[in-house]
């Protein structure tokens, strides 16, 4: 054999051993692998033994202890059930002991009510016999007596409500005016206004008479142009050393009033310098105007009114009532009326806003034909404003209200322009009611003084008791009453009380 032949039959001998070699080492380890896997298996196989035979006792004491617990409950269940049968047996022995005493009660009171109706029976017959001998012994019948004293129980009964109401009508009228009178004093007490009569600027003073001149003009050609730009009326003759300016509408006077003042501290004075200073005061009052009523509404304590509205309403700025300025009667008017409506309950917002705006239809007047209350109402209205408060503007000068809130705001209006000082004529106008009451009484014989108190609203008298007696007094109430009714006018009413009082003294020595 050749070499070659020799080394491929030894590595294929070799291969083969090999080969023979690795199948009979995989065949022992396979041997041991299956040894090893059958004692897993049995231990695992034991394990599962064990812990079976475990849950089992631990099933069976569960078991037990669950069985013990639900012979508790039922044994507990079934004690709660007998005890609800006892009570509920008891009641029902309760109950047929109450019925059977309700029978016996029922039978009882049958057997009264039987011996009730018997004498009922014997009573009729006794009235009835005792009625026919007083009708023998009083010759009137028995229904005639009945009428008689049901005719004098009747008017002693309603006598006796008549003296009842009267004496409640007269502690509540006392009341009401107390209360009235607290309410009203609170709420001036809380609200104080700075300043509300104002002097009203008609004329404008001139330095010299050279300025009077050139404010004249060639002619007049310079006080026809101021008259002309500003729509008012300009009179220079009357006193040397001012020009009177009239106009029914206090804000073309007011802008004339400006007008004029500029052109005097400039000193030049000519058509087109009237015309330029004319235009820049008409601009100023606009402003002044608009910061006014924002100025009104802030102290108001009022918001969301339209700009429009605040416009006008700054415009009562330059309107002057009786020298009482509008614009600050409003705010005044607002703050009394909300004060008010607050003490009693009302609608405070509607009061203060109706308050505010009562008097907005001054400051149209000029302009439309119409009372202001209506001018106002009509205005406000097409704002979308509250119909509440359009009420209140419309009805503060009526004497029926058909709201709380409308009588709150005429009384506020009453409160601020009534009282002495708030307009510059009416404090000597009261001074002289007070007077004349006064004088009225005076003139009567038998009174000794007499006091005319709270604003001419209530006159006391007092009489000499030597020569005024108790009935005199009532008749002396009477005729002072009548006279001045007959010879003054006066807002509201007046009341008289005539005071008689009778002393004796005497001194023990």
């Amino acid at each position: 054999m050749s070499d070659l032949t020799l080394i491929i039959l030894s590595i294929s001998i070799s291969g083969i051993l090999s080969g023979i070699a690795g199948f009979v080492i995989k065949l022992v380890i396979d041997q041991r692998s299956q040894i090893a896997s059958k004692n897993a298996i049995d231990q695992q196989i034991k394990m599962a033994q064990d812990r079976s035979q475990e849950i089992l006792i631990e099933a069976k004491e569960k078991s037990l202890q669950f069985r013990i617990e639900s012979e508790k409950e039922i044994n507990k269940q079934r004690n709660e059930v007998q005890q609800e049968r006892n009570k509920a047996n008891s009641l029902k022995d309760d109950a047929n002991k109450k019925l059977n005493q309700i029978d016996k009660d029922k039978k009882k009171i049958s057997e009264q009510i039987k011996l009730i109706d018997n004498q009922k029976v014997e009573l009729s017959k006794s009235r009835e016999l005792y009625a026919n001998k007083i009708e023998e012994a009083s010759d009137i019948s028995l229904d005639d007596a009945k009428n008689i004293l049901m005719k004098e129980a009747k008017e002693d009964i309603e006598h006796d409500i008549a003296k009842k109401y009267r004496i409640a009508e007269l502690e509540l009228e006392n009341r009401v005016d107390d209360h009235a009178r607290d309410v009203i004093a609170g709420a001036i007490q809380r609200f104080a206004s700075d300043v509300v009569a104002e002097e009203t600027v008609q004329f404008v003073s001139i330095p010299n008479e050279e300025m009077k001149g050139r404010l004249i003009g060639r002619d007049g050609r310079n006080i026809r142009a101021i008259e002309k730009a500003t729509g008012v009326d300009l009179i220079v003759d009357e006193s040397p050393d001012s020009v009177t300016v009239s106009c029914f509408d206090p804000i073309r006077r007011q802008i004339a009033i400006n007008s004029l003042n500029e052109l005097i501290k400039d000193g030049r004075i000519h058509p087109a310098r009237i015309e330029s200073v004319t235009k820049k005061s008409q601009s100023d009052i606009g402003k002044t105007i608009r910061k006014a009523g924002e100025d009104a509404t802030f102290e108001s304590n009022i918001k969301g009114l339209p700009p429009e509205l605040i416009e006008i309403i700054g415009r009562l700025k330059f309107r002057y009532s009786y020298g009482e300025n509008v614009l600050q009667h409003s705010v005044e008017v607002a703050n009394f009326s909300a004060l008010i409506a607050e003490e009693i309950g009302a609608d405070v917002r509607v009061s203060r806003v109706g308050g505010f705006l009562h008097d907005i239809g001054k400051a149209l007047t000029h302009e439309i034909d119409g009372p202001h209350a209506e001018i106002g109402a009509e205005l406000v209205s097409k704002y979308e404003i509250d119909p509440k408060i359009v009420t209140t503007i419309r009805e503060h000068h009526d004497s029926d209200f058909t709201t709380t809130e409308s009588f709150i705001v005429a009384a506020a209006d009453a409160i601020s322009a009534a009282r002495p000082g708030a307009r510059r004529d009416s404090a000597e106008a009261y001074i002289k009611r007070l007077k004349d009451i006064e004088e009225i009484a005076l003139g009567f014989n038998g009174v000794d003084k007499c006091f005319a108190i709270e604003a001419g609203r209530e006159l006391r008298v007092l009489v000499d008791p030597l020569v005024i007696n108790d009935d005199e007094s009532t008749l002396l109430a009477r005729n002072i009453v009548e006279k001045i009714e007959s010879t003054l006018k006066y807002p509201g009413q007046i009341k008289v009380i005539v005071i008689r009082e009778s002393r004796s003294i005497e001194t023990a020595q």
